[in-house]
Parts: C-alpha cells; structure tokens; sequence
C-alpha cells in the first residue's frame, strides 16, 4: 500500500468529526455529485471538498489533481479521500501520497459501495452506513 490506510465510512466521519485540520475530499464527478448525492458535514462544522479524480463525461484522467487538492485547503493534515466504491478514491490517495500531501486515506465502500444481488447499491458506503448526505 502507497498511502496511508483504508479507513471505513464511520471511522471517516468521527476522524473528521474530532480533527478540525482533517479534510475530506469527495473525487467523483460532477455528475455523480449532481445527481446522487454528497456528504453532508455541516453538523461537524467541517466542508466538503470535491475534485473529480477523472473527468466527466469522458473519464479521461485529471492531471491537476494534487494541485487543485492543495489550492482547496486539503493535504496538510489528514486526507479522506471518498469515490462511489473505494477504488478511484485509493488511486487517488496513492497520487497525493507520492506528492507528499497526507496523511491520505481511501474511505472503504466510497459513498455507494458495492452492488447487491439484484444490481443496486445497497450493501456498504457512506449512504448506507446512514451518515449524513444530502442531494447535490
């Protein structure tokens, strides 16, 4: 592993919850912000930061990644890094980890985890563990 951890959606959210300095950095895109949702941290007085690890609509890779995470505030203490699943999220915290940014680490699951038997994602994540979000 070249970051810090995988971390579940809840140990995330209290992490953040007890360290002012600790951001999270939700890197879906646009559109998945827009229309499936986003973490709400107002309660724990903390904002959310969102930059798209890959761009939409073509998927193509965002190279400016590290330098717009840092120009957003985040990467100087802890770094949550969440994605629909887990993987884009750890990919991402692999890049700012060789930056030299971090603590960085992936939120296990992402926002929507994995698929159900019946093709919905139903099974884990931050929605799902009941974690406040709201539509974007």
């Amino acid at each position: 592993m070249t970051y810090a951890g995988d971390i579940t959606p809840e140990d995330a959210f209290e992490a953040l919850r007890a360290d002012p300095s600790a951001r999270l950095v939700d890197v879906r895109t646009e559109a998945e912000w827009a229309y499936v949702g986003v973490p709400d941290l107002a309660g724990i007085d903390q904002r959310l930061i969102r930059v798209e690890w890959q761009r939409f609509p073509d998927g193509t890779r965002n190279h400016d990644f590290v330098d717009q995470v840092r120009a957003a505030g985040a990467g100087v203490g802890p770094t949550y890094l969440l994605c629909r699943s887990g993987v884009r999220s750890a990919a991402a915290a692999e890049a700012m980890t060789a930056a030299g940014l971090g603590p960085a680490y992936n939120v296990l699951d992402g926002f929507e985890g994995g698929l159900d038997e019946s093709g919905h994602r139903s099974v884990a994540g931050w929605k799902v563990a009941g974690l406040p979000w709201r539509q974007g």
